[in-house]
């Protein structure tokens, strides 16, 4: 295994072309991306060239049985303009425990780190500096190797690319509770970042948008009634006081963002529960008055604060104001951008 990352820089940069107050979402790309291929046992030829098409034969074995994950993280520049990321072990971590489960070969966390710090070092002009803007940072691990067959492919890569973004919601979210179709079930794929969750999480998405919704809102596959998350994020309500969400349960993916938020919301002395939470329980809190907040947590969104959620033929307000998700919001961009001293350790430092 070569440790060494060979760099080959791009002649011209696109950077200076970009309009940072109005990034098209997920359209934008940096410079360079970083590509490491698994061959004969062994990932091996890590290196950064030139955002660029891979090719790929058609018989790559992602394509026909889905062997293919991906994490995403942020890069920001605290106000000496130097980037930083945030947490990028629980990631490496995260990446490896999908590779696992989908019988696929870990990548050297150590080396997972580097990539990113490199890259990030290398396209550091596309960090937006506007406030809740951030790098998005995207590494995939899919299956190459052309064969057709119902097996472990033995060929992979593992490729991390940069997209530059502005916040996502900025406004109050709405969530539509499917009872139609599932996101996960236990003992399937559900805590893997596998990319065919998402595909089947398409069609149900598309038909709450068109209901007027933002997200789904994803119930147990058994009973529908058992709270998993939502379609981009983990969720938390505050109810009476206390914050409750959903327990992993196998069906559930650790979000980053998510296990941040606890240990930050129990740093700050609120009680945080970790259990099973359904649908009923939820409308019996706004029921009886009980129902204060609650709020989505994701890498990409950062934390969004939800408004309605829309069950069956009724509408679950749940409240007008986000105090906590808010006080969240700030502290973790706060931390992110070195505004807010970061006492639990979580960034870290790309020297350029």
């Amino acid at each position: 295994m070569i440790s060494q990352i060979h760099i080959q820089k791009c002649v011209n940069s696109r950077a200076k072309d970009l309009d940072f107050d109005n990034i098209p979402l997920g359209k934008t790309f940096t410079d360079h991306m970083f590509l490491c291929s698994y061959e004969s046992g062994q990932w091996q030829s890590p290196k950064i060239v030139p955002l660029a098409a891979i090719p790929t034969h058609p018989a790559a074995m992602a394509f026909h049985y889905g062997q293919a994950i991906f994490e995403g993280m942020k890069a920001t520049v605290d106000s000496n303009d130097t980037p930083m990321l945030f947490r990028p072990e629980a990631n490496a971590k995260r990446l490896n425990f999908s590779a696992r489960r989908l019988g696929m070969p870990e990548f050297p966390e150590s080396l997972f780190v580097e990539a990113l710090r490199t890259l990030v070092s290398l396209d550091r002009q596309w960090i937006p500096s506007q406030k809740g803007s951030a790098l998005y940072l995207r590494p995939f691990m899919y299956a190459d190797e052309a064969f057709i067959g119902m097996r472990a492919a033995t060929r992979y890569k593992f490729i991390v690319m940069a997209s530059p973004s502005n916040p996502i919601y900025n406004k109050r979210i709405r969530l539509y509770a499917e009872t139609n179709y599932i996101r996960a079930a236990q003992g399937g794929t559900g805590e893997a970042k596998a990319a065919g969750n998402y595909a089947a999480a398409i069609l149900p998405t598309e038909a709450a948008k068109a209901k007027g919704y933002d997200q789904v809102l994803w119930l147990d596959a058994q009973n529908f009634k058992a709270i998993q998350e939502v379609g981009t994020m983990n969720i938390f309500f505050k109810i009476n006081g206390t914050i409750i969400t959903p327990a992993l349960d196998g069906a559930i993916l650790a979000g980053i963002t998510r296990m941040s938020t606890i240990e930050l919301l129990r740093h700050k002395g609120f009680e945080v529960v970790e259990r099973r939470l359904t649908i009923d329980e939820v409308i019996e809190a706004s029921a009886k008055g009980h129902l204060e907040e609650a709020f989505g947590t994701g890498t990409a969104v950062g934390v969004a604060m939800i408004q309605d959620i829309g069950y069956e033929s009724q509408i679950i307000h749940i409240s007008n104001n986000n105090p906590v998700g808010q006080m969240v919001l700030e502290t973790l961009n706060g931390i992110r951008t070195g505004k807010i001293p970061d006492d639990f350790n979580w960034m870290y430092t790309v020297e350029v």
